[in-house]
């Protein structure tokens, strides 16, 4: 990700906290988001990033701290922060008994554009969506991914300048996955801001110019992809075992060659400065503990190392504990 223009911030977080009974959300996150860039909000399952997403599109109230988006306070001007947003939720918000033509032109009303100008959007947003060709069916008979699509669509009828997609990309396969990225670019390239939530680490590393990794409430880390990825140390190496027993063996044995050394299953997964060097000296020491990899390969580290790091988890791309469905479209 190239290096963001700073304009301006188009979202501040100040010390905002949240709580749900005896659950902290959120406890004390502070962020900001310089016009015409994307931040990731990254994170566990139930870390709370999708009661951040609820906080700054006026959802819900926060317990503690403040928010604004474009200079508007979050809850004493929630009106005015709503008319400026679009929020595309991880589960698809649009009206199944409406066409998606319809869907579109609903939305257009509701955020009080003129008649023939909600049309005109909405005919070019099927178009720009591939959707054009389904515009008169009712969006009950849609796939799933053609329902993500109209959904985000939805959230771009009146052209909003912060745009908030939490996970956007669920349900939907690679194509219409790598489809989506190319629309966010040409959006932030055009001067949209977005806040993206993801579980797919790689969305993040291609889209976010600066990335927040959050746990448990807090944020345990922030910087953009590269910086992340740098705190790790140069080298991975990746060794793939016959069995667990054996992998385990390997653990211990590697354990003293890197500051991490994380298994999976039958992979073990080695952080090292010195890569090349590092690689000889593990194979002569797995060689006489009698232990002979099935594979071995050297890489860079991956945002998903980072984030294992951090968290001591790896993302897990499926329905989040704390999520349920959001109205596309400005938040209302």
């Amino acid at each position: 990700m190239q290096q963001a223009p700073v304009v301006g911030q188009a979202i501040s977080v100040a010390g905002l906290g949240k709580r749900f009974g005896s659950v902290v959300a959120l406890d004390g996150i502070t962020f900001d988001v310089p016009q015409g860039t994307v931040l990731g909000l990254l994170g566990p399952n139930g870390a709370g990033k999708t009661t951040a997403v609820r906080v700054l599109t006026t959802i819900i109230r926060p317990d503690s701290g403040r928010a604004s988006v474009l200079g508007h306070d979050v809850v004493h001007d929630a009106a005015a922060v709503r008319y400026r947003i679009g929020l595309a939720g991880q589960y698809a918000a649009v009206d199944g008994n409406l066409t998606g033509r319809e869907n579109l032109r609903l939305m257009g009303r509701l955020t009080h554009l003129p008649g023939r100008l909600t049309a005109v959007r909405a005919d070019e947003l099927l178009e720009r969506f591939q959707l054009a060709d389904a515009a008169d069916r009712v969006v009950r008979t849609y796939s799933g991914g053609m329902r993500r699509r109209l959904d985000l669509a939805a959230a771009l009828v009146h052209q909003p300048p912060v745009l908030f997609l939490d996970e956007p990309t669920t349900g939907l396969d690679p194509e219409g996955r790598l489809e989506l990225w190319d629309v966010i670019r040409e959006l932030v390239a055009e001067g949209t801001t977005v806040l993206l939530t993801t579980q797919y680490l790689e969305e993040a590393d291609r889209l976010a110019h600066h990335i927040v990794v959050v746990d448990q409430g807090r944020i345990i880390a922030g910087g953009s992809p590269a910086e992340l990825k740098a705190r790790l140390g140069s080298t991975v190496i990746e060794i793939e075992l016959a069995d667990e027993a054996k992998a385990e063996r390997s653990q211990l044995v590697l354990a003293r060659f890197g500051a991490d050394c994380g298994r999976e299953a039958t992979k073990i997964c080695l952080q090292v400065n010195d890569g090349n060097r590092v690689l000889v000296d593990v194979l002569h020491a797995l060689d006489d503990a009698d232990l002979v990899p099935l594979t071995i390969s050297v890489r860079e580290p991956s945002l998903d190392d980072a984030f294992l790091t951090l968290t001591g988890r790896r993302t897990e791309p499926k329905g989040d504990p704390e999520k349920q469905p959001v109205s596309a479209g400005g938040a209302s």
